[in-house]
């Protein structure tokens, strides 16, 4: 008889598995999340044209952006991985995977606006 835990990666959920279930109340994510869809994004919302596919929401791109500032991921690409592999920025994320370059060009393009964001944040 074995002293140890079996190891079984092949059982199915009865039910999907939700990304709320594991992530704490108390998460970072969560919070950043919280913060960001409290702001006033409209002048984001507005500077998109609505040519082409839809885009990924100015809320979601920031909060990805914020939460990986404040853990030490700046970099667009390790974001873009990060919404695979961590389960925080998969929970920031919908379970979407907004490439480097979306969050590249959203970070360059709105960068300036984000500091009216954090502003706004404080009040």
């Amino acid at each position: 008889m074995s002293r140890f835990r079996p190891i079984d990666r092949q059982t199915d959920y009865l039910l999907p598995p939700s990304v709320q279930d594991w992530l704490p109340e108390s998460h970072l994510a969560r919070y950043v999340v919280d913060v960001v869809e409290g702001l006033d994004l409209s002048a984001l919302e507005r500077a998109y044209a609505g040519r082409g596919s839809d885009a990924y929401h100015p809320a979601l791109l920031l909060s990805l952006l914020i939460y990986g500032y404040a853990t030490g991921t700046h970099s667009s690409r390790k974001i873009e991985r990060a919404t695979y592999d961590s389960l925080a920025f998969r929970f920031i994320a919908c379970d979407q995977h907004p490439d480097h370059d979306t969050l590249a060009t959203f970070r360059r393009r709105f960068g300036d606006q984000f500091a009216d964001a954090f502003v706004q944040g404080k009040r």
